[in-house]
């Protein structure tokens, strides 16, 4: 039973840690359109989005080891506000940033892989 519980809590963490990087996202792409907090509505959306993430990240490190969640939060964040910065800000994104961008989502998906109970022999 406290197995069952402990995982539940840590999916519940990543879940947490998972919308904490979307509104990092967010807030990245809010502070690149309020062009230096000079456009109120765009303004008002970082510092909801930066609100929200702070709030679900502490939520989230009180789960999982700070290093590892910090660098999840911050790969997801880094890679979704260049490719939505992309898409959204017209700003450049060039293949050989694409790659390394990719590099980032793969060490994400190692160090969650890493965190979980089978990988760590507590199966």
């Amino acid at each position: 039973m406290d197995t069952i519980r402990k995982t539940q809590s840590n999916g519940s963490a990543w879940g947490m840690l998972l919308l904490a990087s979307v509104f990092e996202i967010g807030y990245a792409l809010s502070v690149g359109g309020s062009q230096a907090f000079t456009v109120l509505s765009w303004s008002v959306a970082a510092v909801v989005f930066f609100l929200l993430t702070l709030y679900f990240l502490s939520a989230a490190l009180q789960t999982i080891d700070v290093g590892i969640g910090y660098a999840v939060w911050a790969g997801i964040g880094s890679v979704g506000a260049a490719v939505f910065g992309s898409i959204l800000l017209d700003q450049p994104l060039t293949l050989i940033q694409a790659f390394w961008l990719g590099v980032i989502i793969a060490g994400v998906v190692w160090l969650k892989l890493a965190d979980s109970a089978k990988l760590r022999g507590q199966a």
